[in-house]
This record gives C-alpha cells, structure tokens and sequence, in this order.
C-alpha cells in the first residue's frame, strides 16, 4: 500500500526524514511534510511533488489539527512518526526545560499525532503508523537521559498501540534505526567516523517495506542498524 496512498512524514524537511518522503514519493506516495522548517519542508515538497506543513510539533492541539486536515483533504493512509530532537547533556547540565521539550517532540508528539489519525484509520479500515524509535530504546550511554527516556517511551507505546490498532485494521510498527549520517549525528559528533553510520536511505528503503507488506502483516517491531554499529548490540 503506497501508491496513490497518503503519506505525513514529520520531519521530512531534512535529514532522514526527507530521504524517507522522497522514497515514499518515488514509490507513488502522495507525501505530506510536516516540520518547524517552513522554507526547508516547501523546498523538499517542490522537489518530491509534495505538500509541506508547518507544524510545532510541542503544540498538541496543531498536531491534531493537521491529522483532520490532511484527512478531510484527500484522505490519510500512513503516518510516519520521525521528528525527533535531543540534548547532548549531562543529568548535572541538563534543566528541565530541555528534557520537557525531548519528551514532548520525541514522545507526546507521536501519541498525539496517532490519537488523532486512529479514528480516520478505522473509519477506512485499514493504514499504518511507523515510529522512528533508535538503538537508544535499548541501550543507555551517557548525555543522553532524556533522549534515552523518550526512546524507551516511544518504543512502549508503539507495541502499545499495535495491540490496540491490531483490531481495527491498523499497523503499527517501531523502526529501530541505528546510527546514520544525518545532521542530527554528524553536527553533534562531527568526529564519528562515517564508516561506522549508515545511509539514511537504506532506513528510508525500510520504511517503504513496512508499508508494502501484505495487508494481513504487519511487523511490530525491525531494527535496521549499520554493519559497523557501535551502539548495537
């Protein structure tokens, strides 16, 4: 199920994010950006045939208002749950602002996105929800504990939800992605070697598998990790 079908990626204004909209648009996906980046999300969505949406993705109440939107015009079948964010701290370092605005842009904003969607999903009986979660979801390093917090958390309430979407012709799926060479990696650890991290493509090329599956599959859970991982296992 991608071609024709109607696709929000958050996030999709760089990064892995636009590697994952310009996949699905190359398969056929009528792709919705959705990113704080006004002008980066429009520029992503000229070149992929798209549309673009701002969206502060802190503000529950415009995530719902963009799922109703999109729904009501044309149609919803996928929701891609990628946007995240992270601060690089230490427990000492870190104030509770910072950790807040993890939790609410890794965390609150996929439920809130999802909530909204489920309804437009059972009402067709059918369409997916992918949560780009990470390696962090299993492990633990140090500067990362509210990254780590939202990760876990994301990973939770993914199989949460997929128990819950089962029934209503609903897949969900958490997409473990391990280390790739994105801006959210290489402007924090600009010294990571490359060769350790992975094309965002390839995650991207995963995306599209877990949406192609046949209509009685659904995969819960996929880790998709370079092959010179050091975070995993």
């Amino acid at each position: 199920m991608i071609a024709g079908g109607r696709i929000i990626v958050t996030g999709g204004a760089s990064g892995l994010g636009a590697e994952i909209a310009r996949v699905l648009a190359e398969a056929g996906g009528k792709v919705i950006i959705a990113d704080l980046q006004a002008e980066a999300a429009e520029a992503i969505a000229a070149e992929i045939g798209g549309e673009a949406f701002t969206l502060d993705l802190t503000d529950a109440e415009a995530c719902r208002v963009l799922i109703d939107r999109v729904a009501s015009d044309g149609g919803l079948d996928v929701l891609v749950n990628n946007a995240g964010t992270d601060k690089t701290l230490s427990i000492e370092e870190l104030d509770q602002a910072d950790f807040d605005r993890v939790i609410d842009v890794n965390l609150r904003a996929p439920f809130a996105l999802a909530k909204a969607a489920f309804p437009h999903l059972q009402a067709k009986g059918r369409g997916a929800v992918i949560n780009i979660v990470s390696t962090a979801a299993k492990r633990a390093w140090a500067n990362a504990s509210a990254y780590h917090a939202s990760k876990w958390g994301l990973l939770g309430l993914s199989h949460a939800m997929h128990v819950e979407g089962r029934p209503l012709g609903i897949k969900v799926t958490a997409l473990l992605a391990g280390g790739m060479r994105t801006p959210f990696i290489l402007d924090r650890f600009p010294d990571t070697p490359l060769e350790n991290l992975q094309d965002p493509r390839a995650v991207a090329e995963t995306v599209r598998f877990l949406i192609e599956q046949p209509a009685d599959t659904v995969i819960p859970e996929l880790l998709v990790v370079p092959m010179r991982e050091t975070s995993w296992p």
